[in-house]
């Protein structure tokens, strides 16, 4: 069976194979935030010609259906066929995405007052060469010049021992030895070709991958590479993920994506900088729980089912020959450690960088991202939950919602005379969709001119033409085009549920430990998204508690941050491991008082606007 595509391309399909596992299978990836479970809506294909069974058209209305789009998904060709993807529809992986490089990078890790001491040192070693009467094994020899060095205990690992006599003679026993903190033998070159050595910083998000190529002799951040994670192919959020990885069989496959992202970054990091891959000799990273578990291969299932337990919170520090990452097979790689199912590495990296957890101010530490993570405390105690926003932000759900690329409105203002709005796109090009910014933007705008009212229903009683009944209910029209652009009463709603998701957690958090809102002196966003929030319009959601602007900071991408951190210093890899271990982590999901904040947080932007002074002042203005 052949599929066509208007673009002149021809696939092979296996008969019985959706349209959606069709495409995939010949390298062409559709946009499905559910992994082409057929709820989201978002893997719209136009059947052009040819025979196709659709089981199930999911949210498309009727003009899409009488245009001959169908969900690939849920559609099944039944002959030859010819299909068009639309633009909106295609999952671009691998394009390079804009990362703010830290420009203060070193001055951060010089704050910290330590030393740069990497997870390899080295010891330069004349060894006395073999002879007939000096006829020890070669292990033996590199052991006794050890002990005249004063190292006792080096552990040698088969993969280290089978390349050792080699480089022993080739370097003429003059040596240097790379070995790790805890005494294990990483590498023999030779003393007189010494070059120098580079680490490898990485954070592993569930939306991007972001590789630092590091100069371990002074902290040079050298390059930085990045790219959307591969493993969006197989859905936006970890749930999703966690279930193709244990229900699918896709542990392998979801492994190898990531792995191989990282892999691609780096082919073009050491070829632009001339850095020779044996010359790597550390790698730390970073992630949230799901992620980092899929990059060990570990199975994440009981991640997802109560009482919620990972495979690991701490991690050995296994090589890169067993994580699959193209550098010397005998690179150590270490994991910064998790806190429990859904605060993981990425959090306790973030709370490093912060350095919220050296000051006495009590502070919230959130990263805003597909999941929600929020951290209160201070130098004494630190507390930690996660909130199930959902992917939203990101586009899933929505109707026209999209990530932050070229075509997606950012930002929007209304005009209330007219109700006429002004439109911010990515890339100044035709809108296609909606990313999180723009939501944010969308929603105070409406709420503020009294287009929507505090549930978020539409006001019918202002006269526009935006406002309209579509097909999943009432809508107001953003752009009126080939693809029009517009929010429906139920996106509305599920925007509102997850800025309720992550209201709640903060307000829960600091209500255990026995504090108001007023109590909170700095609040830290981290995360992508973080980069393009409004503060003042997350107010007016309710996302953000009601605290003057200066007191909110953001700081980027954290889990990166505190990657490269951790790549530099013993003292500061010993620092996150006492964050992660100090952390008390909430399991929200299964707290009673989390659904009554939850459901008080569902309006605009409280039920309880005493907590909102600001916004309430704009409402009477």
């Amino acid at each position: 069976m052949e599929i066509r595509l208007t673009s002149g391309k021809r696939l092979s399909a296996h008969e019985g194979s959706d349209l959606y596992q069709a495409l995939k299978g010949n390298g062409v990836y559709l946009v499905s935030s559910c992994g082409g479970k057929g709820t989201c809506g978002k893997c719209r294909v136009r059947v052009v010609e040819g025979p196709c069974e659709t089981v199930s058209h999911g949210k498309l209305g009727q003009k899409e259906r009488a245009e001959g789009i169908v969900l690939a998904c849920r559609t099944f060709p039944k002959g030859d066929v010819l299909i068009e993807i639309p633009k909106e529809s295609v999952l671009v992986v691998g394009d390079k995405i804009a990362i703010s490089k830290s420009r203060d990078l070193f001055e951060l890790f010089e704050s910290f007052s330590v030393d740069v001491s990497p997870v390899v040192k080295h010891l330069c070693l004349d060894v006395p060469p073999p002879t007939i009467h000096d006829n020890i094994s070669d292990v033996e020899r590199l052991k006794r010049a050890l002990d005249a060095a004063g190292i006792k205990g080096v552990r040698f690992s088969h993969g280290f021992v089978s390349s050792m006599a080699g480089a022993l003679r080739k370097a003429g026993w003059k040596i240097i030895l790379g070995y790790t903190e805890d005494l294990e033998a990483v590498f023999v070159g030779s003393a007189d070709g010494y070059n120098d050595k580079y680490g490898l910083a990485v954070d592993i998000g569930t939306t991007t991958v972001v590789v630092y190529l590091v100069d371990l002799a002074d902290g040079r951040l050298v390059d930085v590479g990045s790219t959307y994670n591969s493993q969006i192919r197989h859905g936006d959020d970890v749930i999703t993920r966690i279930i193709h990885a244990t229900e699918g069989g896709g542990l392998s496959e979801l492994r190898d994506a990531v792995v191989g992202d990282i892999n691609d970054l780096l082919n073009p990091l050491v070829e632009r900088n001339s850095v020779e891959r044996d010359d790597i000799e550390s790698v730390v990273i970073a992630g949230n729980t799901t992620m980092v578990q899929l990059f060990w291969g570990l199975d994440p299932a009981s991640i997802r089912e109560e009482p919620y337990i990972p495979t690991a919170n701490f991690f050995p520090r296994w090589k890169a020959g067993t994580s699959h990452v193209a550098v010397n097979s005998q690179t150590p790689v270490y994991t910064v450690p998790c806190v429990a199912s859904y605060v993981g590495g990425d959090i306790a990296a973030g709370v490093l960088a912060s350095r919220m957890h050296k000051r006495s101010e009590i502070a919230l530490f959130m990263d805003i991202g597909t999941n929600g993570e929020i951290v209160v405390g201070n130098n004494e105690w630190l507390m930690t939950a996660a909130c199930s926003a959902g992917p939203c932000f990101e586009g899933s759900g929505i109707r026209h919602g999209m990530r932050a690329t070229e075509g997606a409105i950012e930002s929007i203002r209304i005009d209330p005379p007219t109700w006429e709005p002004e439109l911010g796109v990515i890339g100044d090009s035709q809108p296609l969709g909606i990313c999180g910014s723009g939501m944010i933007d969308a929603i105070s705008e409406m709420f503020l001119t009294g287009i929507i009212d505090q549930r978020g229903k539409l006001v019918r009683k202002v006269k526009t033409d935006r406002i309209r009944e579509g097909e999943e209910g009432p809508e107001f029209v953003f752009y009126r085009g080939d693809r029009n652009v517009a929010l429906t009463e139920v996106d509305i709603e599920n925007i509102l549920r997850a800025k309720a998701a992550i209201y709640a957690g903060v307000s829960l958090l600091l209500k255990e430990v026995g504090f108001g809102l007023e109590a909170i002196e700095r609040v830290y966003i981290a995360g992508g998204f973080g980069n393009y929030l409004n503060v003042e319009r997350a107010i007016i959601l309710g996302m953000l508690p009601d605290l003057p602007k200066e007191k909110f900071v953001f700081l980027g991408n954290t889990s990166i941050a505190g990657a490269y951190l951790c790549l530099l210093s013993a003292d500061l890899r010993r620092e996150a491991e006492e964050i992660a271990s100090k952390m008390t982590y909430m399991e929200l999901s299964v707290s009673r008082r989390f659904m009554d904040e939850y459901l008080s947080a569902l309006f605009l932007p409280h039920t309880d606007m005493t907590l909102f002074p600001t916004v309430a002042e704009l409402m009477k203005k």
